[in-house]
């Protein structure tokens, strides 16, 4: 937003500059100024080959930094916007694990951690907490006739289909008459659904969890997994997730699951495997973590982990802030180069014209007026070099964006950065400027007898 406002007060300044220019500058320095640019046209005019490769480096490093910034920006802005639906005011905390006591004596089968029911009552006494999703999740395997998957059993509420932006493919999620009635309702991800249904519709089929019947009423769209934040238990496999509501679970299955894994069989007791809070403003997110943790470090081991996304998002926001400063870095090298070709190619023009800025300077002209002429035609040179490379950069920002997706099929984010465009040619026609201000002088200081005897 503030760079959107002030490239428009330059934009306005820069045109009252050029059209009301008079009024800033005496009449006669105005003429001046206007001869001096129509003579710099000319010249390059008759040298037209020439006056395109001197400008030429101008061109390639305005676009440059268009397209460098264009890119950088979308790609950085993608990684933003993935977190940032994660869940930037979500708050995470999780069921871990807690390693195995070697030197205790008493090893029970069934292990017993996590979140407690008790806990998520505690939570709800916080006020600047607005949305709480529960969860319990446990491998499982899904049986549909003959056919079998193993999936992750999710339980949960009809909630968390907005904090991890669900998108349903046919049929409906959970609701609260589901949870509120222990219905017997499941929703099943992309891949569960294939693998059980591979050639019938799976919406209003049954099938069988722990000896017991429930009806898919949703199948969700497939979506690439997440990296586990933002409203998720470590990485989440959507696609292989089967949903049921969370009171339904605490009646068929309790509290204890018993896994089978390599032969063995484990049990483990947890009442929730997660709990995602949602806080009412930004500026809250880590006060409420602070109470969170507190109430957490209750428990008499650490068998929980909070996670907090907001950390993940601003550090991603300071990332952004140095790979743009990088790319920044990088085109203005490419500028400056183009600036020393203009430098070098303004000193051959002296050279080359040293008998004309004698006469001139025969006729009357002042140091002064050849150092302007000399300078206008130096910033010249660099502002159509900048104008043509912000041409040429939106349109880079535009086309490979378009030809990746129509012939790649790859997603190449791209987003045109406006501060980049003006700051592009404010740096070309300092450039012009900085590079032509030599070459403009010792124009000037050339002796006219001795610029009149040059052949």
């Amino acid at each position: 937003m503030y760079s959107l406002t002030f490239c428009f007060v330059l934009f306005a300044f820069l045109t009252f500059v050029i059209c009301r220019g008079s009024f800033l500058v005496p009449t006669a320095a105005w003429d001046k100024l206007r001869r001096s640019f129509v003579l710099a046209v000319r010249s390059l005019w008759l040298h037209k080959l020439r006056a395109f490769l001197s400008v030429l480096g101008i061109i390639i490093g305005t676009s440059a930094v268009i397209a460098l910034m264009g890119f950088g920006e979308g790609s950085m802005q993608d990684a933003l916007d993935d977190i940032k639906r994660l869940g930037a005011t979500n708050i995470i905390v999780r069921s871990i694990k807690p390693p195995d006591d070697g030197t205790s004596q008493k090893r029970s089968f069934v292990a017993e951690y996590g979140i407690k029911y008790t806990d998520y009552d505690r939570f709800t006494t916080i006020s600047t907490v607005i949305r709480m999703v529960p969860m319990r999740i446990f491998p499982q395997e899904v049986r549909h006739l003959e056919r079998m998957h193993n999936s992750r059993v999710v339980a949960t509420t009809p909630q968390y289909a907005d904090v991890n932006k669900l998108e349903m493919a046919t049929g409906r999620f959970l609701n609260e008459e589901d949870d509120e009635k222990m219905k017997n309702v499941a929703v099943l991800g992309a891949a569960t659904a294939q693998m059980l249904f591979p050639f019938e519709e799976a919406l209003g089929q049954t099938i069988h969890l722990n000896q017991h019947r429930y009806v898919i009423v949703g199948v969700v769209h497939e979506r690439m997994p997440t990296g586990g934040s933002g409203g998720s238990q470590a990485a989440e496999e959507f696609n292989n997730d089967v949903y049921i509501p969370l009171q339904t679970c605490r009646v068929r299955f309790g509290e204890k699951v018993f896994i089978r894994q390599s032969g063995s069989r484990n049990g483990e007791k947890v009442d929730l495997s997660q709990v995602t809070l949602t806080v009412a403003d930004v500026d809250e997110v880590r006060p409420t973590g602070d109470v969170i943790k507190y109430l957490m470090e209750m428990h008499p081991r650490k068998d929980w982990a909070l996670t907090v996304p907001l950390d993940r998002l601003e550090e991603a926001e300071r990332a952004k802030e140095r790979y743009t400063l990088l790319l920044a870095l990088i085109a203005g090298i490419s500028l400056f180069v183009g600036g020393i070709g203009i430098m070098n190619i303004m000193l051959a023009t002296v050279t080359e014209r040293t008998r004309e800025i004698g006469i001139r300077r025969a006729l009357g002209a002042k140091r002064r007026d050849i150092t302007l002429q000399f300078l206008v035609e130096a910033v010249v040179q660099t502002a159509i070099g900048g104008l043509v490379g912000v041409l040429l950069g939106i349109a880079i920002v535009f086309v490979i964006p378009w030809l990746a997706r129509v012939g790649w099929h790859a997603n190449l984010p791209a987003k045109i950065n406006v501060t980049s465009i003006f700051l592009a040619v404010i740096v070309s026609l300092f450039v012009g400027v900085a590079f032509g201000l030599y070459p403009a002088l010792r124009a000037a200081r050339l002796d006219p007898i001795e610029a009149l005897r040059h052949e």
